[in-house]
């Protein structure tokens, strides 16, 4: 994998929160993330989550996925909580 950013064109809708271990985080779940990155492992990405900037990275979920976190601060700013969808369109692969 070569170590500059990659473009990406790529969006997906999904309700904000993630069950980890019986707990509920304010994450989202990218369907199909591990096959879309190649790999299990962490991944940076720039983009946005509806429509406000992004640079983050998707977490491993332990189940084969990945998931992005919402900050508390980013949530209020959409105005959107646990269980709200947001759709987040990727631009760029930072690692």
């Amino acid at each position: 994998m070569p170590d500059f950013p990659q473009p990406l064109d790529h969006t997906f809708t999904a309700p904000i929160g993630v069950d980890v271990k019986g707990e509920v985080w304010s994450c989202v779940e990218m369907p199909g993330s591990a096959e879309f990155f190649g790999t299990g492992r962490s991944v940076k990405v720039a983009g946005t989550i509806d429509d406000e900037p992004l640079a983050s990275a998707f977490m491993p979920t332990g189940s084969g996925g990945h998931m992005l976190s919402i900050s508390a601060k980013l949530r209020k700013k959409l105005g959107k909580d646990i269980g709200d969808p947001v759709t987040v369109t990727l631009t760029e692969r930072l690692t």
